[in-house]
């Protein structure tokens, strides 16, 4: 808890008190996305017994984006706000940061053996975030050109998915136990970094303006989504470490990328 507080504060005091670029966070998000996330990914999904239960983690993002659009549209229909807001509010509202927030945050509660079923959390986060995400973001635009093409670039090029699909695949063809202090090293960058990234972004600046909004989409991330995720796992009767990440994961705040 300590780890987070201090990169959390230090990344805010850093983007305050130093002459760095106001865009400083995307060289430090740079490494998180090709090193360190992809490192986390080869460290734990190998290792994952796969069961039937981890459907539990990657249906928890896909049951919270549908009910958050569904929150959103009505919201829409009682405050008639504009396309351009309502589609915002149902990117940062249905998709959670289950990664630069989520991991550090699951390492402090439940140790850093859960980090694999914040994985899939993650990944399957990322692939709404890429598809329909990117879909709902460029009908709102003036000017969006969508296509099939581009949506499919998007996923294939992010070199966490690419991890992800390799990690999953080459410990069955090739040993890459040797590689393990690699991943290990790399992987332990993705919570100090994530963190200090967040502080780095965090401002302030003219939220009294959005607060009914804010407060709208908070109530959903915060309350609302961990309820009903928490819900779902009493009525299939789930327990467990899988079932315990799973709600925790699904209370986390707004995905940075959306």
């Amino acid at each position: 808890f300590l780890l987070i507080g201090i990169c959390l504060l230090a990344g805010v005091l850093v983007r305050r008190f130093t002459s760095l670029p106001s865009d400083a966070h995307k060289g430090v998000n740079s490494f998180i996305i090709h090193l360190a996330l992809p490192a986390v990914s080869f460290k734990y999904l190998p290792h994952i017994q796969w069961t039937t239960a981890l459907l539990i983690p990657a249906l928890m993002p896909v049951a919270l984006w549908l009910c958050a659009w569904l929150y959103i549209r009505l919201y829409a229909g009682v405050t008639a706000i504009d396309k351009k807001t309502e589609n915002g509010l149902k990117l940062t509202t249905g998709l959670s940061n289950t990664s630069f927030i989520g991991f550090p945050m699951v390492t402090a509660y439940f140790g850093e053996h859960a980090l694999g079923i914040a994985v899939i959390c993650d990944q399957v986060s990322f692939l709404l975030l890429s598809t329909a995400g990117i879909v709902l973001a460029l009908n709102a635009s003036d000017d969006h050109q969508m296509s099939a093409s581009l949506v499919a670039k998007k996923v294939l090029r992010f070199p966490p998915f690419i991890a992800c699909v390799l990690a999953l695949t080459v410990p069955h063809f090739a040993d890459i136990s040797l590689l393990d202090p690699l991943f290990d090293k790399l992987a332990a960058t993705i919570g100090p970094l994530a963190l200090f990234s967040t502080g780095l972004q965090l401002k302030f600046d003219g939220w009294l303006k959005e607060v009914k909004h804010i407060s709208m989409a908070l109530l959903y991330k915060l309350v609302l989504a961990p309820l009903l995720i928490v819900g779902i796992l009493f009525l299939i009767q789930a327990k467990g470490l899988i079932a315990q990440v799973t709600a925790f994961e699904s209370a986390m705040p707004s995905f940075l990328t959306a």
